[in-house]
């Protein structure tokens, strides 16, 4: 029999990664009080069962029996029973965001502000998260993305890290995003926006693209740069880092910076990172 335990941070998407879970033929069961794990998989092991594979929510909703969460498992690890534990990270501007979006109140705040009850569970949880064998950041991950990443571990076998990288182009006159680890500005490449038919479009048009990369020196930075950003990932995962945002700018993120983003990306997925393209200011000059 094989258990996966799914928990994590409250609104960081155990419900939707429980459908998919679902959709891969496991039998699954949420939110269930961690004291009656060993009653419900001695349920399902029991001869005339033909479960094989089950999925266990849990959150912080089990009160006082969470406390005792690895008393429980323990009573049910054997040669036999073999599980996971599946966490659901998420940022908690992300959180705080998606509760406001919902109007959901928060498990852990009652009459206190959202943030409040996100950092007390934050806190509880931490033990959890440090014994999981696996730790997915949701805060910059689309559906599709999540659900390949489940179909990854769980179907496919495939080695898994938990570094989620997030590739930015930015416009400096807009600001440094805040969330950014890593920010290069690539300024000191010839800008398209003084040839007149390069001004309106983006890094995302060939011509563009051709223009910026025509340069040597944008090829010797892109070199550079996905050598040191491949030096950094196996050491960001050593450290337990689950998430890097790579921030790329340009003056008015619209060109070189897109452009550059876009190359990076491309070199990144080829390895078969995790990693998401975001161009924050690409349409904002086209809007005055």
């Amino acid at each position: 029999m094989k258990y996966v335990i799914i928990t994590g941070m409250s609104g960081a998407g155990k419900s939707t990664v429980l459908k998919f879970f679902e959709d891969i033929g496991y039998f699954c069961v949420d939110n269930l009080p961690p004291s009656l794990i060993p009653k419900f998989l001695e349920l399902c092991d029991k001869p005339n069962s033909d479960i094989e594979k089950v999925a266990i929510g849990i959150d912080i909703r089990g009160g006082k029996m969470f406390d005792d969460f690895f008393t429980y498992l323990s009573e049910i690890k054997n040669e036999k029973n073999l599980f996971e534990i599946l966490f659901l990270d998420c940022s908690d501007d992300v959180l705080l965001k998606r509760y406001k979006e919902t109007r959901r109140s928060h498990p852990l705040a009652k009459n206190e502000r959202i943030i409040s009850g996100i950092i007390r569970e934050r806190e509880l949880l931490s033990d959890i998260r440090r014994k999981s064998d696996y730790i997915i950041d949701t805060s910059n991950i689309l559906a599709r993305q999540l659900k390949q990443k489940i179909n990854d571990i769980f179907i496919e076998n495939k080695s898994f890290d938990s570094l989620m990288i997030n590739i930015l182009s930015f416009g400096f006159k807009y600001g440094i995003p805040s969330d950014a680890d890593l920010v290069f500005d690539v300024r000191f490449l010839p800008n398209p926006f003084y040839i007149d038919e390069l001004k309106p479009l983006t890094g995302n048009d060939i011509s563009v693209h051709d223009y910026v990369m025509n340069f040597e020196e944008s090829k010797i930075f892109l070199t550079k740069l996905i050598d040191m950003i491949d030096f950094l990932i196996p050491n960001y995962i050593k450290e337990g880092k689950n998430q890097l945002v790579i921030a790329i700018g340009c003056t008015g993120g619209k060109h070189r910076s897109v452009t550059l983003a876009n190359e990076l990306f491309y070199a990144l997925n080829k390895k078969e990172n995790s990693s998401i393209l975001t161009h924050r200011d690409i349409d904002k000059d086209s809007k005055k």
